[in-house]
């Protein structure tokens, strides 16, 4: 399994983004939110490998 790619969490954090009406200044917040919410779509699948969400911020 490949890991998440830059591309898959960029697309996702600007539609979280969109979604909460493209606030100023807390991209990173939607960043971490999007990368979170791939992981975990993939560990649903099995396709996360362990110990690779361990450093996710919660």
């Amino acid at each position: 399994m490949a890991g998440l790619s830059e591309e898959e969490i960029r697309v996702r954090a600007y539609h979280l983004w969109t979604e909460a009406g493209e606030p100023a200044g807390q991209m990173d917040t939607f960043w971490y939110e999007a990368e979170k919410q791939l992981l975990a779509e993939r560990r649903e699948l099995g396709e996360v490998p362990p110990g690779m969400t361990d450093n996710l911020p919660v």
